[in-house]
């Protein structure tokens, strides 16, 4: 007979979902082949921790479970609701003819503890507990209660059975140790088992980390490579959408300098108002309010960048605290990435995805996904096992460049990010990018690296990204820079680290492939000018989130999932090719340097070119307001009956769900208007319910008394200036916050045509 415990930790909170969720298979697993006992345990010490106890006939029957089906959806029940399981959190046992001699054995005493005698048997206990470290040969115990019962479970370890029963048969014990549970002892089971070794144990499905050389079979929704900002918006999206997700790194911990990406863009902002993260990111950050570029010393033109129009300005923060920002944010949703596990190789079918990892230590883990997200950045595994390639091939810079985290003392505008640049005969040969981080005085520089680091080379091409065989660039390196290319008199000084790296640049010649999909650094890469990088990722998982979510739940349109790459890979080539052209001029265009500042942050954002956006519109070009696919504009001053204060249009269109906003003014006949209830039990039908409908009502439009759709009213007009509407009107405003369609006046039968191309496999 073999048993095995396995414990697991809920998350806070999460407690009472963890035996329900073991009673939906307990039953199953009574009935497989082999099944002794399968049985759900509390620690009475500690609240939020459970054991999952099973008993087998033999090792084949406990083989069979762990690599079956039932160990998978127990595990996939569980991950949700609880922490990773620790090293050591696993334990396979035998009975006591299976151990060898000097093994460790487990000892089970079953004493029943009448609730009226609760108190009594917790205060002996806990003498017993503090007596028991004394005694030769014994190791440990937990205490643990079976649910809804008076039954208890002393569970001990022991270095080894003679110890055991040479502490059992001296008369003294249960005088000296035992003595205050004493009246407990009177009627009980017990039961001896031999701890099996690691080696000797067959491990199957688990909730999350464990250690040991065996191979591990897990199931999930979706398989996420990366911890990168771009696989953790991925990982948000999906699981504050309900899908069960896994983010898999290799990095065994996160980083901890701000070596990657410290620009966050406006359009970033507005996704992590969403999301629910902009305060943590104001708060960690610092706002970049200008910039300035100077050439060959003298100052060409500076520009504020505290636009009253924007949603938020333009903030500085440091990837690692992007990642710690949303990591912490995953965790309130139940996932936590999983460090130390790297894709070895995958194999895809119809049905999904198998993936191979090697995890830190030894051993594999096989995951069985729906679907595969690469997200694991410029050395992309997964990129390199679809056997994409980048379209016209990776271009490099030839230059090497070095990078620092220093404070900088000269008179310069606070917030502003400083462009140094010098020309000979009209080309650029020098360059020196300032950003300033938070804490006084203090920059990321951004530099050519001095020669000697490409001598290091040998002259041959130094990989692409931050060179870790090169020696790191020293204080005495950034003050010849400054020198050269900042102001007179301006010192460096705390020089907190520096890297060299190389520049490349390019995008795959596609996004997806089957069932498995890149995204962010794995997909293109940019020169780091205007931090284009880390915030065009996150776009790209921002916009594929909801629609993974919509496949997995079998809710989707069949071409959906293709719409991805329609609508990212474009805008992917064009950020690209921009970063490089900037890379190493002063600027493109100084006629509209305003748009051009709002095109890098992604505020001009159109999906126009996309399947799954369209409009219907009576008189063409007679609707000003934003197009199909571009964003969608805020607007405030809406008022809605019953609340105190004025709304914005972003507090209807936040979530999960689409947004279909009707539009009607005084001109709007009756019938018009009787026409909308029935529009939206129409669109709530068509979508599963995965859509929020709103009537917004001009301040003089006459609404009949009904309670579906919601009515706000534009009481100051603002909604009728940002999109230039009158009569009656709609906009469906997708979950990304992109405009999916519109139609002026309202065309139900055009919105249905259009939503099928989101829907059209809603059941």
């Amino acid at each position: 007979m073999i048993r095995t415990m396995r414990r697991v930790r809920a998350h806070p909170g999460y407690e009472p979902d963890v035996e329900p969720a073991f009673r939906t298979v307990a039953g199953t697993i009574s009935g497989l082949a082999g099944n002794l006992a399968a049985e759900l345990l509390l620690d009475a010490a500690e609240p939020r921790t459970f054991v999952v106890v099973t008993e087998w006939a033999d090792e084949s029957a406990l083989r069979d479970y762990e690599n079956g089906p039932v160990a998978a959806r127990l595990a996939e029940l569980f991950r949700p609701l609880c922490e990773p399981v620790e090293e050591g959190g696993y334990r396979v046992m035998s009975a006591p003819e299976g151990g060898g001699p000097g093994a460790r054995i487990c000892v089970d005493v079953e004493v029943t503890v009448p609730s009226v005698r609760l108190a009594e048997f917790a205060r002996g206990y806990a003498q017993v507990a503090a007596r028991m470290p004394g005694v030769p040969g014994y190791l440990r115990e937990d205490l643990l209660r079976e649910p809804g019962s008076d039954t208890y479970h002393i569970f001990a370890e022991w270095a080894g059975e003679a110890e055991f029963f040479r502490w059992i048969g001296d008369p003294a014990h249960a005088e000296e140790e035992a003595g205050p549970i004493a009246p407990f002892l009177l009627d009980f089971r017990r039961r001896l088992f031999h701890l099996r070794t690691t080696s000797e144990t067959t491990r199957g499905p688990s909730t999350g980390r464990e250690s040991g050389e065996e191979t591990v079979h897990t199931t999930t929704d979706v398989l996420i490579v990366g911890a990168g900002p771009a696989g953790l918006t991925a990982a948000v999206e999906l699981a504050r959408r309900g899908i069960d997700c896994r983010v898999v790194e290799k990095r065994a911990e996160p980083p901890a300098q701000a070596d990657k990406a410290i620009g966050v863009h406006c359009r970033t902002m507005e996704i992590w108002e969403d999301q629910g993260i902009v305060r943590d990111a104001m708060d960690a950050g610092n706002w970049l309010t200008g910039q300035m570029v100077f050439v060959n010393g003298e100052e060409t033109h500076r520009m504020s960048w505290e636009l009253p129009e924007l949603p938020y300005a333009h903030l500085g923060l440091p990837q690692y605290e992007t990642e710690r920002i949303l990591t912490e944010r995953l965790a309130t949703l139940g996932v936590r990435p999983r460090r130390g596990a790297e894709l070895v190789a995958f194999s895809q079918d119809d049905d999904g995805v198998l993936a191979t990892l090697g995890i830190a230590g030894g051993g594999r883990e096989t995951v069985r996904a729906k679907y595969l997200v690469g997200c694991d950045g410029a050395h992309s595994r997964v990129r390199e096992l679809l056997g994409l390639t980048f379209s016209g091939g990776l271009g490099r810079f030839p230059q090497l460049f070095m990078l620092g985290d220093v404070d900088v003392d000269w008179d310069m505008p606070p917030g502003h990010l400083l462009r140094f640049l010098h020309e000979t005969g009209g080309r650029m040969d020098n360059m020196l990018v300032c950003v300033p981080l938070r804490g006084e005085s203090r920059y990321r520089i951004a530099t050519m690296a001095p020669p000697r680091f490409f001598a290091q080379t040998g002259g041959k091409d130094a990989p692409p990204g931050f060179a870790e065989e090169l020696a790191e660039p020293t204080l005495a390196d950034v003050q010849t820079v400054l020198d050269e290319l900042a102001p007179p008199g301006t010192r460096a000084s705390n020089l907190r680290w520096s890297s060299v790296f190389r520049i490349s640049h390019g995008i795959v010649d596609r996004y997806r492939e089957g069932r498995v999909f890149v995204a962010g650094d794995a997909a293109h890469l940019h020169p780091p000018a205007g931090g284009q990088g880390m915030n065009t990722g996150i776009g790209d998982a921002w916009n594929l989130g909801w629609k993974l979510a919509l496949a997995v739940r079998g809710i989707a349109a069949p071409g959906l999932l293709d719409s991805y790459e329609a609508e990212r890979r474009p805008e992917g080539e064009r950020i690209v090719g921009r970063a490089v052209r900037m890379a190493f001029t002063d600027e493109l265009d100084r006629e509209d340097l305003k748009r051009q500042f709002l095109d890098e942050m992604s505020l001009l954002l159109s999906y126009a070119g996309s399947p799954l956006v369209g409009e219907a519109v009576a008189r063409p070009g007679t609707l000003e307001g934003p197009g199909p696919g571009e964003r969608a504009r805020d607007a405030s001053g809406l008022y809605r009956r019953g609340v105190g204060h004025p709304l914005r249009l972003r507090d209807l269109t936040r979530g999960t769900r689409h947004t279909l906003l009707l539009y009607a003014d005084a001109s709007a006949n009756e019938a018009e208007m009787a026409a909308v209830e029935k529009l939206c039990a129409d669109v709530r039908q068509q979508t599963c319910g995965e859509i929020d409908v709103y009537l917004v009502a001009s301040a003089d439009a006459r609404v009949p008394w009904m309670l579906d759709p919601p009515v706000v009213r534009d009481s100051e007009g603002e909604f009728r200036a940002a999109y230039g509407v009158n009569g009656t009107a709609l906009y469906l405003i997708r979950p990304d916050g992109q405009i999916g369609f519109r139609s002026r006046p309202i065309d139900a039968d055009a919105l249905g045509n259009n939503l099928r191309r989101v829907f059209g496999g809603a059941r």
